[in-house]
């Protein structure tokens, strides 16, 4: 497990560096560190969804507007959006959302697991991308990856910072 202050400092600034301005997110304490720094930081919007597929339709809206919008929440969110993902699949509209993994690598939360075993075969049945983050020293160059892939070719990308790199929640 990593220190949250240091990777999501570190992912916070490398998205900003690449020219997000637009954080999309639902609460979660996996991103706490990266809301907090979008909310501090004059640069960029920060805005708070009450579903994750809102934030699917607000990164193609950022698009079309010219700007680079993110969107961070949690896998056990990841089935709300599926439907929504056909926007992406159709208008080739840049997507890239950072996950916070739960229900894998020590789970406790039974509730977690199914839809935890789930995200990446249903994130790449509707034609996302699935990166993993697994160590520190992953975390920038696979970003860098994923924006690349998001930005550069339109592509819907999703980064999933796994349980061996975030943690397991203990109950």
């Amino acid at each position: 497990m990593s220190d949250q202050s240091v990777w999501g400092a570190e992912l916070y600034d490398t998205l900003v560096d690449g020219g997000v301005s637009i954080f999309a997110y639902v609460p979660d304490g996996g991103h706490k560190v990266m809301i907090q720094k979008s909310l501090e930081d004059d640069r960029v919007q920060s805005i708070p969804l009450t579903t994750e597929e809102e934030g699917v339709a607000l990164t193609a809206g950022a698009d079309l507007g010219g700007k680079k919008a993110v969107l961070l929440m949690q896998s056990s969110g990841t089935g709300n959006c599926i439907n929504m993902l056909s926007l992406q699949a159709n208008g080739r509209f840049p997507f890239l959302a950072i996950i916070t993994m739960r229900g894998t690598f020590g789970e406790q939360n039974p509730w977690q697991v199914p839809m935890g075993k789930a995200v990446r075969p249903c994130l790449e049945a509707i034609g996302v991308h699935v990166l993993e983050v697994e160590r520190p020293e992953e975390l920038k160059e696979t970003t860098h990856a994923a924006m690349n892939l998001a930005f550069r070719s339109n592509c819907a990308v999703a980064l999933l910072l796994t349980q061996k790199f975030i943690g397991a929640k203990a109950f």
